[in-house]
């Protein structure tokens, strides 16, 4: 009879790892589903404007629906035919690294290919860098063929560390985390030019430098507003678009962070993201820190020989801003305290005199290695709604405070399901006050 058992148990394995892999599909399919329907452009406050940009734009749009499909079709193959499932984690671990070594190698040829073709001393670059391109071209040959395992590995060890820390439903982690490495989307952001406010953002292809520069001269020379095309990180799509990073911790850090936009769009803080500015930077902030400490226990918990991820921090600026403070150039104190100036000089109706002074700035932080392409409104609209340190947020109180309540959390569990339901800045301060004198 116990033999019968242990067959019984071992005939039953095969068949509950496949209805698991089956139910996480189903999963990913019905939140990407979701996020198909809600999918808008980020805040959009003059519906009259949003069409002049898109219209302006209209060449270079992303087509997300094309990559959706796409997407799911991959990560269908990868559920039901992908071999991760019956490796053990030391394989595991050890194709990762390779992969993201690999990929380190392969990008800086690409970088040395690029090289020698903007060398002007140089009369035949493709001859020049052939042995270059066969080995990059084999190595992304390769890279291709491992990636959906590599894919599959990150999604298992970021949602092992999400249920040790309080996430899981039976060993689960809801929505199930799926993610994929694509080159993606750049982000047109459009501000007025008397406030600092996000309100237009598109979706383009991936542009290149001088494309960027053409559209926006173009958008704001035809609306007048403050205008800048950024490159991103990720996309909260199901599945999450993930930017091809050579960075272990990175890829890590952005997947958790995604996944933590997908959480959230069962409350508040998700579902109301696109009603306030305040409430996105609430929502980009908490992703942020979220991402980081995510990235922190999987690299801790299964890549302890690799380098761990260093953060900036608010709490730790604070500590060296004193009389004793390094004489060093800061970026992020000096990026802050431009914010806080062109806010106060926009808010006296001194618009052509703040946008000389961030240029002024911007030339600074140049010369101190900081090559800054544009300084101006729609810089900080967009990076002020991503507070995980000292810089553009200006005297925004966002970033510390969302920062100290992880610190006095007993938890990252506790921490998040706080975060979910505080959707202004007012209900923040009010939740960092009591998390400091409790009652």
């Amino acid at each position: 009879m116990p033999n019968a058992l242990v067959s019984l148990r071992h005939a039953t394995r095969p068949a509950g790892r496949a209805l698991r892999r089956v139910w996480r599909a189903v999963w990913r399919m019905a939140l990407a589903l979701a996020l198909a329907a809600a999918l808008g452009d980020g805040i959009v406050r003059d519906v009259t404007l949003r069409d002049h940009v898109v219209t302006l734009a209209q060449d270079v749009l992303f087509d997300y629906l094309s990559w959706e499909i796409d997407a799911l079709w991959v990560k269908a193959r990868q559920e039901l035919l992908g071999v991760h499932p019956y490796l053990d984690e030391e394989t595991r671990r050890q194709r990762t690294i390779a992969y993201f070594d690999a990929l380190r190698e392969a990008r800086a040829l690409e970088h040395a290919i690029e090289a020698i073709y903007t060398d002007p001393a140089e009369p035949d670059p493709a001859v020049a860098s052939a042995t270059l391109t066969a080995r990059r071209d084999r190595l992304r040959t390769a890279l291709a063929v491992d990636q959906p395992l590599v894919e599959s590995v990150i999604e298992g060890q970021v949602a092992a560390a999400l249920v040790g820390a309080g996430f899981g439903t039976l060993g689960q982690v809801l929505p199930p985390v799926s993610m994929h490495f694509t080159q993606v989307p750049t982000l047109l952001v459009v501000s007025p030019r008397d406030r600092i406010e996000m309100v237009v953002d598109v979706s383009l292809d991936p542009l290149t430098i001088a494309q960027r520069e053409t559209l926006e001269g173009a958008v704001e020379g035809a609306l007048n507003v403050s205008s800048l095309v950024v490159p991103l990180g990720g996309v909260g799509l199901y599945p999450s678009m993930i930017v091809e990073t050579d960075t272990l911790a990175r890829a890590f850090e952005v997947t958790a962070h995604e996944w933590a936009h997908h959480y959230l769009m069962a409350f508040p803080l998700g579902l109301e993201y696109t009603l306030r500015p305040e409430t996105r930077i609430i929502n980009e902030t908490v992703a942020t820190f979220f991402g980081r400490a995510v990235a922190q226990q999987v690299m801790a918990r299964f890549y302890p020989d690799q380098p761990a991820p260093q953060y900036p921090s608010f709490l730790a600026a604070a500590e060296t801003t004193g009389p004793d403070a390094p004489a060093a150039f800061d970026f992020g104190r000096a990026l802050n305290e431009t914010r806080a100036t062109v806010d106060a000089m926009l808010a006296r109706g001194e618009i052509e005199a703040a946008e000389a002074y961030m240029e002024q700035q911007r030339r600074l932080f140049v010369a101190q290695g900081y090559p800054l392409r544009k300084l101006n409104q729609a810089y900080f609209a967009f990076y002020g709604g991503y507070q995980g340190e000292p810089g553009a947020g200006g005297a925004d109180p966002t970033g510390p405070a969302v920062e100290e309540l992880l610190a006095l959390s007993p938890g990252l569990d506790n921490w998040l399901r706080q975060m979910r339901t505080i959707t202004t800045r007012a209900e923040l301060l009010d939740a960092l006050d009591a998390a400091r004198n409790p009652s």
